[in-house]
């Protein structure tokens, strides 16, 4: 898996802004707690997330929820049917799914703080989210975290659509060119690209750090007093 994604912009000194993913980025791996969810369930593992990214229905359960047309509870029936019709025995009327997942999600402490880092070294820093669920970012400070935030269900359109990073990036104040896209899942990546931004697909803190020296140009900002460069 390449760091920048494919075809990315790796120029060093260009880049002013990052957008950071929540899920898998911020947070534990989202694979790892779906995969939990089908343990838990009594199910293959990879059952529940080889439903939303191949049965119909349950990806269009899934799109209508994170763009915000559909809440946490309707999501969770209609998931709740589809694994029960492929022998998974929950009670669809109370599924619990949502919760579930965020149980398993534990925040990284190591990325949390790399936000922090980067936004002190003087770059504007935002968050590019889709959301899954009611509260998934409990816990989280977002606005004193980024400098903007943008939340799928709230805006109404989810990554990979390109109009998710140009939203991103105009709450942001910069143009995607500007701009560098930190985010779990090499299809996000490469959307960013196509919409003008660097992309760098997150594995570590460590990695995502050293990516980031590389594509991050000159401070764009004067940071406040004790700030660290945000690579130390």
């Amino acid at each position: 898996m390449h760091l920048f994604g494919r075809g990315a912009d790796t120029t060093p000194g260009t880049r002013s802004a990052v957008l950071f993913d929540f899920g898998g980025v911020l947070t534990t791996s989202v694979h790892a707690a779906f995969e939990q969810l089908g343990t838990e369930l009594g199910c293959d593992p990879r059952l529940p997330l080889r439903l939303l990214a191949r049965d119909k229905v349950s990806g269009a359960l899934l799109v209508a929820h994170e763009e915000g047309r559909i809440g946490e509870l309707e999501f969770e029936q209609g998931f709740a049917e589809r694994l029960r019709a492929h022998g998974v025995a929950i009670d669809p009327a109370e599924p619990g799914i949502v919760r579930r997942i965020q149980r398993a999600l534990e925040p990284d402490h190591a990325m949390i703080d790399l936000v922090a880092r980067v936004r002190e070294a003087g770059y504007r820093v935002g968050l590019l989210s889709n959301s899954l669920g009611d509260d998934c970012y409990a816990g989280f400070d977002l606005p004193v975290m980024f400098d903007a935030v943008t939340i799928s269900g709230e805006v109404g359109v989810r990554k990979p659509s390109r109009r998710a990073y140009e939203i991103a990036c105009e709450r942001l104040g910069v143009r995607p060119e500007d701009a560098v896209m930190v985010d779990d899942l090499e299809q996000n990546i490469t959307a960013a690209e196509r919409a003008g931004l660097a992309g760098i697909v997150h594995t570590d803190a460590s990695a995502t750090a050293t990516a980031l020296t590389s594509v991050l140009g000159p401070r764009a900002r004067r940071p406040g007093p004790g700030a660290r460069g945000a690579m130390e």
